[in-house]
């Protein structure tokens, strides 16, 4: 990141506890430094892009967003991304690893079309900003935001510096991303401190992420997984036409369900992400995902993973520790719960 000073520390149990209360009661910021940007532009970006993605760019508005899975002809999922429209192109964001894998698979099927990808990393970085309080402390910087639906973004001006602010997708919590020039990070990152957010560390930002029930691609979200099995409607939008792997999804839709599903854990114990879960002996599931929440009233121990559907209410375990299934986010976590 150029001309930026990353705000990175590894945070001790009692840094954890209070940085996740921050997030639960005040206003929280972070580095998105394990995110890529990149831009589509050209006169065909938006009919090309949309023969590439699950959900439909066509008629997306200047100024929104939508999340989306890219699948192989068998409909497996190869990567999930944002697409936001800038009017004059659209911007790309997806998680840093599989950043280049998806920039391949672009190039591949750019042919005759008149689309060009410009990688963004040396002209755009990005904080985060989550927690009930955010848009006070927006406002306390004379950032007044309008209000702004899911996936919505407003350019601004703060201090002669141009930035863009995006509400976020998250539904446990109020959270908003900040996207700026590299050289203005530090001067933006102080002003919020100085306002009274607190700076959180990645593995503060880890606990938000399995408690609000966010897959990671890679992680909870394999190339094997097919898109209905991870329970991402919000990825998929079925009148949009076709693209890579749509026979397959609307053969999925039309069959009625898929033999799994993603969901959340309430889990007696901790445990390793990538253990078993067995009903009765036989395996049924996964575990993706684990982390043990810094809660007031004592740590609280969950998970993400699959399961079978027919078997999400009975008795589950794995290993020696019982594991209960349970709709994401977690209830009783955030405020709005």
């Amino acid at each position: 990141m150029t001309s930026a000073t990353l705000h990175q520390t590894v945070a001790s149990s009692a840094d954890l506890e209070a940085e996740f209360a921050s997030l639960l009661s005040g206003c929280a910021i972070f580095e998105l430094t394990e995110r890529a940007k990149f831009s589509l532009s050209g006169n065909d970006r938006v009919r090309w892009l949309n023969g590439m993605i699950t959900n439909k760019i066509r008629d997306l508005a200047a100024g929104q967003g939508i999340y989306a899975f890219v699948l192989n002809p068998q409909g497996h999922i190869l990567g999930d991304l944002y697409a936001y429209n800038r009017g004059e192109s659209l911007l790309i964001d997806t998680d840093k690893a599989q950043a280049e894998k998806l920039l391949g698979i672009f190039r591949k099927y750019i042919i005759m079309d008149k689309v060009e990808i410009a990688e963004l990393s040396d002209k755009l970085t990005a904080i985060g900003v989550a927690g009930p309080k955010s848009r006070m402390i927006l406002g306390k910087l004379g950032l007044d935001l309008p209000q702004l639906a899911p996936l919505q973004f407003v350019d601004m001006h703060w201090n002669n510096s141009a930035i863009t602010i995006l509400r976020t997708d998250n539904v446990a919590l109020d959270s908003y991303e900040v996207w700026l020039a590299p050289e203005h990070h530090s001067q933006v990152w102080s002003a919020f401190s100085d306002s009274g957010a607190t700076p959180i560390s990645a593995e503060t930002l880890e606990l938000l992420r399995v408690a609000s029930g966010t897959p990671r691609y890679a992680q909870d979200i394999r190339e094997r997984d097919l898109p209905q099995e991870t329970e991402q409607l919000r990825a998929l939008n079925f009148n949009k036409g076709c693209y890579i792997g749509q026979e397959i999804v609307e053969r999925i839709r039309s069959r009625g369900n898929v033999h799994r599903k993603f969901t959340g854990f309430e889990v007696r114990g901790p445990l390793p992400h990538g253990i078993k879960i067995q009903a009765d002996g036989k395996d049924v599931g996964e575990v993706t995902s684990t982390a043990t929440l810094p809660l007031a009233a004592g740590p609280r121990h969950i998970a993400l993973g699959y399961v079978r559907r027919e078997l999400a209410t009975q008795p589950l375990q794995a290993g020696d520790v019982q594991l209960t299934a349970t709709e994401i986010p977690f209830s009783g976590v955030f405020k709005q719960s």
